[in-house]
């Protein structure tokens, strides 16, 4: 770079530096602010994640729709179809009319595309943790589902609709497979790449034998 090619940058910079913002105090208060939150825990295993709230409605259709073959739709192919429809509207939507109380399919459409999307932010919004089965059964195996939730099972786990399950096998019905003592002693002797969970003690592990012994 010669003299004259640094001299332009440089007014270039200057020129573009007024126009932005500068870093004090922009930058600066941010990154204060963000400072005073908590201390991010990697080993930590309540932690909700969370989208950012303009996805929420997305969030609770993909929470909603469990089926793996059926996450395509919800990610890729109604998003694109509403998008098209929109981008389509000039051309399909040829009425000369245009006050709104003489365009009720139009007008219904557009309320009913607002209301629920609404409706699947806040459900989003305040969904339940993924540390939870979604699984009804009877009072006594409460405990045990509970502390499957909350022991990070379901990372690599599937149980019925909730779960990973990509990982290691699918504990649905295990209890038609696997007796209750060989369940406990997996749990204590945590087989392959499973970590060993004799430090929750024996009265949750025996909680987790009673409640995986019952999924048939």
């Amino acid at each position: 770079m010669n003299r004259a090619e640094k001299e332009q940058y440089l007014r270039d910079y200057e020129l573009l530096k007024k126009q932005g913002k500068p870093f004090f105090p922009y930058a600066v208060m941010k990154d204060s602010t963000m400072a005073l939150g908590p201390q991010a825990d990697p080993t930590s295993t309540t932690y909700t994640p969370r989208p950012d709230w303009y996805f929420f409605f997305l969030f609770e259709v993909l929470r909603v729709l469990k089926p793996p073959y059926l996450v395509p739709l919800a990610t890729i192919g109604i998003p694109t179809i509403a998008m098209v429809l929109l981008f389509l509207l000039p051309f399909y939507d040829r009425g000369p009319e245009r006050r709104p109380e003489r365009r009720p399919i139009a007008m219904s459409a557009m309320a009913m595309t607002i209301v629920v999307m609404a409706f699947l932010t806040y459900k989003g919004a305040n969904a339940g943790p993924p540390t939870t089965v979604d699984l009804q059964v009877p009072k006594q195996y409460e405990a045990g589902k509970l502390v499957v939730g909350q022991s990070a099972c379901l990372a690599c786990h599937k149980i019925a609709d909730s779960g990973n399950g990509t990982l290691a096998p699918d504990l649905t019905h295990i209890g038609s497979r696997i007796p209750r003592a060989a369940i406990l002693r997996s749990l204590v002797a945590g087989p392959s790449i499973m970590p060993s969970f004799k430090s929750l003690g024996q009265k949750k592990l025996n909680e987790v034998a009673n409640f995986l012994s019952y999924l048939k």
